[in-house]
């Protein structure tokens, strides 16, 4: 994926896995001085690549759909309009077939999700030394693309759509229905009799059984991102270091990747849509 492979002048094939895999960072010293780069184990270190990546990928979401839809036309449709109109309704029938509540929020999210994650996956595609290259000609010593690959990026979007789990769970079932949930699930307790004694004990292990199931729907869903997306990185870097002999490798790995890409986004959006219309359901 690299023109030069892992030709690097002094650097070894570690250094420059290393220096691939860096995020761009920055973080409070313990001066107080806000410091660059030097922010190993300071859990509140800020990956500005990363942040920048996402948020410039998120404007080029918005600005291609308010293009297409602000040139929308019913009679020739151009090549724009007609993958907008492909890719919603895509979106639209997915979510129809899985969420069966009302929710106007759904759909639209469903969209935004997919698309977002789309773009911020196909960013692997990009040539590993390309982006990093021209921004070291200009100082910056790291830089990494692919915000996906960013652990701190993909729990994030998990957290918000764990959020929206709980408040579509909360106003569609009430907070009693909710607790009801977590606590009389899978094992009923009993209600009368000898086996009220036993019933604390019962819920007890509800609760926990439940609350651990409930807290493992964000960390799949940033993980399984994650770990997919940083592999496929990762094997770009390696096929990098091949120099002119990466050419066979990295064709027959892009084209393969292409779906992964697509996979992993569509993945995301559905699970996002699946635990929403599980959070939905009032029974």
């Amino acid at each position: 994926m690299a023109s030069e492979g892992g030709h690097h002048g002094p650097q070894t094939s570690g250094e420059y896995i290393a220096h691939h895999l860096q995020n761009l960072q920055v973080c409070k010293s313990e001066t107080g001085d806000w410091v660059w780069n030097e922010c190993a184990g300071n859990p509140m270190a800020i990956n500005v690549d990363s942040m920048f990546w996402s948020l410039f990928l998120g404007l080029v979401f918005v600005l291609l759909f308010r293009g297409a839809a602000k040139k929308a036309s019913a009679g020739k449709p151009g090549k724009l309009q007609a993958f907008v109109e492909l890719v919603v309704d895509f979106i639209d029938s997915s979510v129809k077939d899985t969420f069966h509540g009302k929710s106007t929020l759904i759909a639209p999210l469903a969209l935004t999700v997919f698309m977002w994650v789309f773009l911020m996956n196909l960013m692997d595609l990009v040539p590993v030394d390309w982006i990093p290259m021209a921004s070291q000609a200009i100082g910056v010593p790291y830089m990494k693309v692919v915000p996906t690959t960013d652990v701190n990026i993909t729990f994030g979007m998990s957290i918000a759509v764990f959020i929206l789990v709980l408040f579509y769970s909360i106003r569609n079932k009430g907070f009693g229905g909710f607790v009801a949930e977590l606590t009389l699930h899978p094992i009923a307790p009993p209600l009368k009799g000898v086996g009220l004694l036993a019933a604390p004990f019962i819920i007890a292990f509800n609760f926990i059984l439940e609350s651990v199931a409930l807290l493992a729907k964000p960390l799949s869903l940033s993980l399984r991102l994650f770990g997919n997306m940083f592999a496929g990185e990762l094997i770009f870097i390696l096929i990098a270091l091949l120099g002119v002999w990466q050419l066979p490798l990295h064709f027959g790995w892009a084209v393969f990747h292409v779906l992964i890409v697509t996979l992993q986004a569509f993945i995301f959006m559905m699970l996002t849509v699946v635990y929403l219309a599980l959070a939905s359901e009032s029974h």
